[in-house]
């Protein structure tokens, strides 16, 4: 097998026999010439069944993340759907981790409820809750590790194995690590989902979602042929435009997650230290409860750093004063990014159980120069000092940029 960024590169993308163009044509085409009545060129009919940008983008996802098949949606909730609506049946049950992205929650509590759907949230962490929260009809169990946004790690193996003792499908929601830090589908997993709008696209000018399933018979036929006549019917596909714009991402995620994990590793430690940072999240650092474990079963430990501030007030001030950490609900760029997602990504939580901290912020870590994030982090950290604090005499400014290069 190729390494990782030869596949990136070339997988799916085959160049262009006609002109020899090195990138390959975007079919910007909702139909295809016929030669006679169902006599296909290339199998193509209708870009909603297969379209050649599409096709490519989904070989070369699958191929990275190590698939027997892969399909590429308009979003990372369409994909989403699509899989739920392909594999279960009214009355089913679902396992759901505890922390997770709230719009997976919304979609499985709100819609597919009315069909008949139920779910039980669980810790992550913990494969006791996990198989005590199993019914007899539980047809699914749904991780996403590290989760979002306190980066739990599930152990996937374990996942995996609960999930063949008990004839039930586990997906893995790998948004947050990307094929190039985990492979869940080595694991055990029988389905991964992605939101390529993040890393995978990387640059926040595209938004998709992605299903990349195992060889595995489920109900009578294969995932991929369920999935695959789901995406069909159902129609949520990637446009072509999409669909390059996420290869072209894809090509680079190798090189990019480099960048993201050496970054965020830098700024989780300088946080640790922060008298106004009463908690860091971040898998790479030895006092995380799932550092070993992430160790084991990552390549990297990723981007995403959370931190909680003494108060709502402070990790409000934090979030609205940054420059270089720009306030969006996104996350996997190359830009910087914060998040307050008790209020954003996962304003439906609120007033459940599940609620996230109001002192919790979350940050997605570009690959700008690591000083200049932190002397942006410092000044995110004076104006959560004032927020607590606001006598000025009292408000500490931000160190110079020299002197924080000096704590790299």
């Amino acid at each position: 097998m190729s390494g990782f960024n030869t596949l990136a590169v070339h997988a799916g993308q085959h160049k262009d026999p006609h002109t020899g163009a090195v990138v390959p044509p975007i079919y910007q085409t909702s139909t295809f010439i016929q030669d006679g009545i169902n006599v296909l060129r290339a199998g193509h009919e209708y870009s909603r069944g297969s379209n050649p940008t599409r096709d490519g983008f989904q070989a070369q996802l699958t191929a990275l993340e190590g698939g027997a098949a892969g399909f590429a949606f308009a979003s990372g909730i369409a994909a989403e759907d699509a899989l739920l609506r392909a594999v279960l049946e009214p009355g089913d049950h679902i396992i759901l981790g505890a922390d997770g992205y709230g719009g997976t929650n919304r979609l499985i509590s709100k819609l597919h409820s009315k069909w008949g759907i139920t779910s039980s949230a669980v810790d992550i962490t913990n494969l006791d809750s996990v198989r005590t929260a199993v019914r007899p009809n539980t047809a699914l169990l749904w991780v996403e590790t590290p989760s979002n946004p306190l980066l739990g790690i599930a152990d996937l193996a374990g996942w995996a194995g609960l999930a063949r003792e008990v004839g039930a499908l586990l997906v893995v929601d790998n948004t947050f690590a990307t094929p190039y830090l985990q492979r869940p589908l080595d694991f055990g997993a029988h389905a991964v989902v992605h939101s390529t709008t993040k890393y995978i696209g990387g640059h926040s000018d595209v938004l998709g979602g992605a299903v990349i399933v195992a060889d595995h018979h489920f109900r009578g036929q294969t995932l991929a042929e369920a999935v695959g006549y789901q995406q069909f019917a159902g129609g949520a596909v990637a446009g072509p435009q999409d669909s390059y714009l996420a290869a072209r991402g894809l090509k680079t995620l190798g090189l990019r997650m480099e960048r993201h994990c050496a970054s965020a590793d830098k700024l989780a430690r300088w946080l640790d230290q922060q008298p106004e940072v009463t908690s860091v999240y971040y898998p790479g650092l030895e006092h995380h409860p799932g550092h070993a474990l992430a160790k084991r079963q990552q390549r990297g430990f990723g981007g995403i750093v959370s931190l909680q501030l003494t108060d709502e007030a402070a990790a409000r001030a934090f979030a609205e004063s940054m420059e270089y950490f720009q306030l969006s609900v996104s996350l996997g760029g190359v830009e910087s990014l914060v998040c307050y997602p008790r209020e954003m990504t996962h304003a439906s939580l609120i007033g459940t159980e599940l609620e996230i901290p109001a002192n919790l912020v979350r940050l997605s870590v570009g690959i700008e120069e690591p000083e200049d994030l932190i002397a942006d982090l410092s000044r995110g950290l004076a104006a959560a000092r004032h927020a607590a604090d606001p006598d000025p005499a009292r408000a500490i400014c931000p160190q110079p940029v020299a002197e924080l290069a000096l704590q790299l």
